[in-house]
């Protein structure tokens, strides 16, 4: 009898669903359980935390305006910038500002992207290439892109092509040595047990080589658009002109001119707004897939 409801526990036990949260490595891979998490609970775990972050931000900002830490021309109250946001949605420019720099980022990330990895590739794969590329990259990813605006101007002048000039020489680096990292993470054994498949060259590379570094290549593509970010902000703040129209960062250094704190607090808050969404609608989910598929996915 004893014997009898013991076996049933363990039955029930085996039986119990699990939570897909406390699942990791190869449980979570063999474990075909799709659960859909409650609206509460994602609304507690993902929305609430942010919210309540900001939420924070703004009344300690809002104290610090009522207790006069500093005049109104150096800390404007968030009031203010509100009207900012306000006036540019009337006058229809405050999507421009946003589009303006947006499509420029993107393109040039998207540009960084298609000359960053073959280049990873090949500085990961071909050992005199990487010895001598790999410290030169190295130094470009540490070299501040501000850096690159005047020379960028003097070369291709105030136009577009010199913000993409920009933006590349700031992101190939980041997102190339990304993708080298990723590869020399790869275990021995993927490679060789891909050529024993005649996995090799172009194939190897496609189907060996690129999934299994894909973790460190995604790291590197977060590094590399946020360096697409800066170079773009930075770029935008320094060269001025009428043809490249008014983005995120132009709109910053407008407000300096024009002594408008709340026009700089705007931009500021625009600039940071854009990266947190790029991040939440692109980097985060494709971040999310790529642990899920490796089952590192647990307390997510």
């Amino acid at each position: 009898m004893a014997s009898t409801e013991k076996a049933a526990g363990v039955t029930e036990r085996a039986a119990a669903p699990q939570d897909p949260d406390d699942l990791a490595g190869l449980d979570a891979l063999d474990s075909a359980q799709t659960v859909r998490t409650p609206l509460r609970e994602t609304l507690l775990r993902k929305v609430l935390p942010p919210v309540t972050a900001v939420a924070l931000v703004l009344a300690v900002w809002q104290i610090l305006v009522w207790a006069e830490v500093a005049p109104p021309y150096k800390l404007a109250s968030p009031s203010d910038v509100w009207g900012e946001v306000r006036e540019a949605w009337l006058q229809g420019t405050l999507l421009d500002y946003i589009w303006t720099s947006v499509s420029r980022g993107l393109l040039g990330f998207l540009l960084a992207l298609a000359i960053g990895t073959p280049l990873g590739l090949l500085v990961a794969r071909v050992s005199f290439v990487r010895a001598a590329i790999g410290p030169i990259l190295s130094g470009l990813q540490s070299l501040p892109s501000v850096a690159w605006v005047p020379p960028a101007v003097i070369w291709l002048g105030l136009n577009d092509s010199m913000m993409y000039a920009v933006i590349l020489l700031g992101a190939v680096p980041s997102v190339a040595n990304g993708l080298v990292a990723g590869i020399d993470q790869i275990p021995p054994l993927f490679l060789r047990a891909g050529r024993t498949l005649g996995a090799t060259g172009l194939r190897g590379a496609r189907y060996i080589v690129m999934p299994a570094a894909l973790p460190g290549y995604v790291a590197g593509l977060k590094q590399g658009w946020a360096f697409s970010w800066r170079s773009l902000m930075a770029a935008e703040i320094i060269a001025s002109s009428p043809d490249l129209g008014v983005g995120l960062g132009q709109l910053l250094e407008n407000g300096r001119n024009n002594s408008s704190m709340s026009q700089v607090f705007l931009a500021i808050l625009l600039i940071l707004c854009v990266g947190i969404a790029i991040d939440l609608l692109i980097f985060s989910p494709l971040e999310r897939r790529v642990l899920r598929g490796r089952g590192l996915l647990a307390g997510r």
